[in-house]
């Protein structure tokens, strides 16, 4: 079952050809459903967690069956690996998630983004797996054109932004390291998903209970539990971390360990002595530690070059700058079924809190003017669903023209790239000098495709974002004005 749902919500980051363009999973996944405030789905996934305990954690999560199969390669790797009872950390789990919580009301996003466990393996799905199967296959379209066959087409492979990629390979790094030496430690000390569904599977329904007649006390269950929650001396659990692997189950030869009803005096978490040594704390502080050291903006200036000191745009769909820095986590779903490749991870554009956030910019391509998939994938609320008559009504950005710098004027020459590839006629051409045309703009018609400055060759005509969504006049109501008064002279 974790197989499945991994490999189907990997794919769903990996395809390019449309064929899974309804990505369910991911709109049940419990970080993102928390900021839409999604109801619905919040309530079942809690529902559930009473009644089995945390096994959204080990069949539903993605970062949570990435880290058991880094688990699954250490004890390949080395078959006698222990694990052994560690005490639980309240007050770093809970602290954790206070810290992130006043991160997020204070408008640092970026920060909850970072460990929200959807959100941090969506991130190393597009920026790591993706290019590599998509080279793969380029290799195939390259290999069946040498035999005649076209089944398979070359597809752009491009770098969309340095500060996405040192955080998705940062996070895969630290997570992955940790996963595999100490099991579910950043699941059950740092992941804030992990704190909340962990409060409520202490008063789950069904849990494992150990039956205290049949226990020798062998330790074979407390050494197999890579979440550290089996105190098999005291016969006890800690039912705030178990993620429901079923591996001791599998571990006790005494068949005293079992999934079920537990009666109200086994609910109890174990406790343990004071002076242990607490790893998960050690592990928490240099994870802290190598995440802080990042610095996105330094990084991401000087490969990209000059800043770029336009208000930046949004997705269509995002209302405003403030609704995307509230709801989005930075999953990249949508930067990584963008068609066109409009859509960016973020720098410093919408500032610290928005870091990897998506923000659209027009290098390599423009927004098709009749696709609205982002608007229509969106876990977690931040781009709100718009029909395409819906898109077309409504302006994220507006053209702004520079005179100076365009060719028409600077060379004498004919252009009007711009006009040809505007769909709601914002650009259109006017007399100029020696018979010549030159573009003038209408804001007020402007969808903000960026059609104009993707093509422009100087970049006379670009995109200038709306800090908050206006809505586009339909171009009929300006165009018939305006083309009335021109005077071409045939």
């Amino acid at each position: 079952m974790a197989v499945a749902v991994i490999a189907i919500l990997t794919f769903g980051f990996l395809d390019f050809s449309g064929f899974l363009n309804d990505p369910w999973l991911q709109k049940i996944q419990f970080g993102p459903a928390l900021l839409s405030l999604s109801i619905v789905t919040l309530v079942c996934l809690i529902a559930a967690t009473l009644i089995f305990g945390r096994l959204y954690c080990s069949v539903v999560c993605p970062l949570g069956i990435f880290q058991d199969f880094m688990n699954w390669l250490s004890r390949k790797a080395d078959r006698k690996k222990k694990y052994s009872f560690k005490p639980e950390n309240p007050w770093l789990r809970w602290g954790v998630l206070a810290a992130l919580t006043v991160a997020w009301l204070l408008g640092f996003t970026f920060l909850v983004g970072l460990v929200e466990p959807y959100s941090a393996y969506g991130r190393m799905a597009d920026e790591l797996f993706k290019p590599v199967y998509l080279f793969g296959n380029n290799l195939l379209a390259a290999i069946s054109e040498k035999t005649g066959s076209y089944r398979f087409f070359k597809v752009l492979v491009s770098l969309k932004s340095v500060t996405a990629l040192v955080v998705a390979l940062l996070t895969l790094l630290i997570i992955g390291h940790i996963s595999y030496h100490h099991g579910r430690t950043w699941c059950n000390t740092i992941c804030p998903v992990g704190t909340i569904l962990g409060f409520f599977s202490r008063f789950s329904l069904l849990r494992m209970r150990i039956d205290k007649e049949k226990c020798n006390h062998c330790l074979a269950c407390q050494r197999k539990c890579k979440a550290y929650c089996i105190d098999s001396v005291n016969q006890k659990i800690d039912y705030s971390r178990c993620v429901d692997c079923f591996d001791c189950i599998d571990a006790c030869r005494q068949k005293a360990i079992s999934y079920g009803p537990v009666k109200r005096s086994q609910t109890a978490p174990a406790k343990a002595p004071a002076d242990n040594a607490d790893e998960s704390r050690r592990q928490f502080l240099k994870s802290g530690l190598a995440i802080a050291a990042l610095a996105p903006a330094a990084l991401e200036a000087k490969v990209t070059g000059a800043k770029d000191t336009r208000v930046p745009m949004s997705p269509p769909g995002s209302i405003s700058h403030r609704n995307l820095l509230q709801h989005c986590t930075a999953c990249h779903l949508c930067v990584s079924k963008c068609p066109s490749h409009v859509l960016k991870p973020a720098g410093m554009e919408y500032g610290l809190g928005g870091i990897l956030q998506p923000v659209m910019k027009f290098d390599d391509g423009y927004c098709n003017y009749d696709c609205n998939l982002c608007s229509q994938i969106c876990p977690a609320g931040a781009i709100r669903p718009l029909t395409v008559e819906q898109k077309h009504s409504t302006q994220p950005g507006r053209v702004v023209f520079n005179k100076d710098i365009c060719v028409v004027n600077v060379n004498r020459t004919s252009c009007g790239a711009c006009a040809e590839h505007c769909p709601v006629q914002a650009i259109h051409m006017v007399p100029f000098e020696g018979g010549l045309t030159i573009p003038e703009t209408t804001q007020e018609l402007c969808v903000g495709c960026g059609g104009c400055e993707y093509i422009c060759p100087v970049k006379a005509v670009r995109i200038e974002g709306n800090p908050v969504h206006l809505e586009a006049k339909a171009p009929e109501q300006e165009t018939n004005i305006k083309t009335d008064n021109f005077d071409f002279g045939f």
